[in-house]
């Protein structure tokens, strides 16, 4: 009877990997419209995560605003808005305002008001607003 567990195990341990980096595709921009707060950002889905103050604001124009608090800097908050379009499933966002360039972010995570993000260098962790 172990044997059969001893010889499941990998085949169970392969799926679980799969699970955790599973991807969710967005069938357009409804989908996350509105305001969300993102409060974490980190290198590896599983590393710790630093936490920020920023708000995300997707519009229907494709548009997405966003506004960063900064609690000890200067500027107190900053507030940009850049392109984006859900595009094969993905998030394509503006990188730097003004530029046509675009990074692509897959949804690791969507599930009732959390999602988490995994862009080219940075996971990012949003509740809706």
């Amino acid at each position: 009877m172990i044997k059969k567990y001893i010889k499941i195990l990998p085949f169970v341990a392969m799926l679980w990997a799969f699970s955790v980096h599973a991807e969710v595709a967005l069938k357009d921009n409804s989908e996350i419209l509105g305001k969300w707060n993102l409060y974490a950002e980190a290198s590896k889905l599983d590393s710790e995560k630093k936490a920020v103050k920023i708000e995300w604001d997707f519009k229907a124009d494709g548009m997405l605003h966003t506004t960063a608090t900064d609690s000890v800097g200067r500027t107190k908050e900053m507030k940009i808005a850049i392109k984006y379009a859900v595009e094969n499933g993905e998030i394509k966002k503006q990188t730097k305002l003004g530029q046509e360039k675009y990074e692509s972010c897959k949804v690791i995570k969507k599930e009732g008001s959390e999602m988490i993000l995994k862009c080219p260098f940075l996971f990012y962790f949003l509740t809706k607003i």
